[in-house]
């Protein structure tokens, strides 16, 4: 609900603070007095085009800025979450600047905000219904939207959106891998050839270091093995071995040993040095008997290794590197496979639409059945608003193909004259007769609507007598529900109000400017007088104007609004 509003230097509005009720408040004042310059304000706060002109002449910038109880609004608390937007709990301040040269600053609970993000909050505040402003209901999202939640099927919709989201996402997905599957032939191919090549080559674990070893030992193996028969020669096999020498100084120490027992520890160290030569000799004879001076097996291997690096010179890779670049390949093949697999991904496509039909066909059902009701109670309200014999419809018409929305398109037809046939809302020309139809269907889906506020700029353009009496019933009535303003030149529809503002505007310091101000009730016979006589007023004006508000406080006209 909107709480206050204030203006500053707003085309004729030096300054203005207005606190704001529940209920049915009535705006009425002269012709030009600027009774819509609180609706030009709000529709500037939540998101209007800015001009330089809206800037009061002698100022540099004009200000808006308005207070809104968020209470019992869990979605619009959760979008200024989302939106990284959030404020004091269960309030929303919304501030809007205005420089000369027509540019515009705006705020969200001191963050700063962009124009699209107050267009869209203001869906969630307010609802402007007039011949002058724009309004939610001339749009084929909001017609869709209230017929759902008239027919109880908002969260059923939100399934559909979402299974045809899933539908496209899974289409989407078969589609690219029908196109990679043509183009990927040439691919697969190449992968595959390159795959066998490599599995052709029987590689093993840390090849290329192993046959390197290997044909190092053969290339050598002559040497390796004559420089071990040496080496067992000098340790153990000839007359002055290492061990032939070490056991003639162990005998002659032995010898010594018992003059002197400190050399027992030369001993030792001696013996344990004996018994590793032996088990050099010992290691050196088995190393020995197992070199393998094969030429033919060393031929095997030069050839193995000439094939690994043909090979990897082939594909650019070290000899080392083969066996990841064969892993690769073959990830790259199960990936392609996988991406290929085009009956699966048919199934699961096939399977989305069948769940996205089902639930379309639900609301689709929903939908009618509600489009009919709604279009029934409309109609009859319709009748009440000097609007005799009109129709209204609401046309549901299929599609060429599925969309997020259903099988259906959601359109409002409206034929406000007898013999005239059922036309589009949104090209219905005249502002008063759109304004009157906006208001009968605000009555009938009022329980269904989820903005807080509602605000009608001149709905009593061609009417009068009884039918302005209903339709200030009207008002009244929505405001049990809402906040609603109206601004109005008909004495029979002020009456109606709960709170009355007066608009006036004078001159001060040599320029004009615009004042409201709230009306007692004595104040309000006086403005209900001026509206019925002009501004001469006189006692039967007077009395008049007493005995309609007087009789506005009374349920009498709700039977023919029901």
């Amino acid at each position: 609900m909107l709480l206050s509003l204030n203006v500053r230097n707003f085309v004729i509005v030096d300054a203005l603070a207005l606190d704001f009720s529940p209920g049915f408040t009535v705006l009425t004042g002269e012709t030009g007095a600027g009774k819509s310059i609180i609706l030009d304000a709000l529709g500037l706060l939540l998101g209007d085009r800015a001009e330089g002109s809206l800037v009061r002449e002698g100022a540099d910038r004009a200000e808006i800025s308005g207070e809104f109880d968020l209470a019992h609004r869990p979605e619009l608390e959760a979008w200024l979450a989302e939106n990284a937007l959030e404020g004091d709990d269960g309030l929303l301040l919304i501030r809007r600047l205005v420089d000369r040269n027509g540019r515009s600053k705006a705020l969200i609970n001191g963050q700063p905000a962009t124009l699209a993000q107050l267009r869209e909050i203001g869906e969630y505040l307010v609802d402007i219904h007039g011949q002058h402003a724009h309004q939610s209901l001339m749009r084929s999202d909001t017609q869709r939207a209230l017929l759902d939640a008239y027919a109880g099927s908002g969260s059923l919709a939100r399934e559909v959106e979402a299974a045809w989201q899933a539908w496209q996402q899974a289409r989407k997905t078969r589609e690219a891998a029908e196109r990679r599957s043509r183009e990927s032939d040439v691919e697969r191919e190449r992968l595959a050839w390159q795959i066998n090549e490599l599995t052709e080559l029987n590689l093993q674990p840390d090849e290329w270091n192993q046959i390197n070893q290997q044909h190092s030992r053969l290339a050598n193996a002559a040497e390796l093995l004559q420089s071990t028969q040496q080496a067992v020669d000098l340790l153990s096999e000839s007359d002055s071995s290492c061990l032939s020498v070490l056991s003639h100084v162990q005998t002659r120490l032995t010898r010594l040993a018992h003059l002197d027992p400190r050399l027992a520890d030369s001993l030792s160290l001696l013996d344990s040095v004996e018994a590793e030569l032996r088990e050099v000799v010992y290691s050196l004879r088995d190393y020995g008997s197992a070199i393998d001076d094969d030429p033919q097996e060393l031929i095997r291997v030069e050839q193995r290794l000439d094939l690994l690096m043909t090979t990897a010179r082939k594909y650019r890779v070290q000899p080392a590197e083969l066996q990841e670049k064969l892993a690769d390949w073959q990830g790259q093949m199960a990936q392609l496979t996988a991406a290929t697999d085009l009956e699966s991904l048919s199934v699961a496509e096939s399977a989305c639409l069948a769940r996205y039909r089902t639930l379309a066909e639900a609301l689709s059902g929903k939908r009618r059945q509600a489009a009919s009701e709604l279009s029934e109670r409309i109609t009859a309200e319709m009748q009440h608003l000097a609007m005799d014999r009109a129709r209204f419809a609401i046309e549901l018409a299929p599609w060429a193909e599925p969309s997020a929305h259903g099988l259906e398109s959601v359109e409002y037809l409206v034929a406000a004259n007898a013999g005239t046939s059922l036309r589009p809302l949104a090209k219905v020309a005249s502002g008063g007769e759109l304004s009157r139809i906006s208001l009968a269907m605000q009555v009938v889906i009022s329980q269904v609507a989820s903005v807080p506020t509602l605000i009608f700029d001149e709905v009593d353009v061609g009417i009068g007598g009884r039918v302005a009496e209903v339709v200030g019933h009207m008002l009244r009535q929505l405001g049990q529900r809402y906040q609603v303003l109206c601004v109005t030149h008909l004495p029979q529809v002020a009456s109606f109000g709960e709170t009355h503002w007066q608009v006036s505007k004078a001159e001060e310091a040599g320029k004009v400017v615009s004042r409201i101000r709230p009306l007692d009730e004595a104040e309000r016979v006086h403005e209900i007088a001026r509206m019925l006589g002009g501004a001469e007023l006189t006692e039967t004006t007077l009395r008049h104007a007493a005995e309609m508000l007087a009789g506005s406080a009374q349920p009498a006209l709700a039977k023919n609004v029901q």
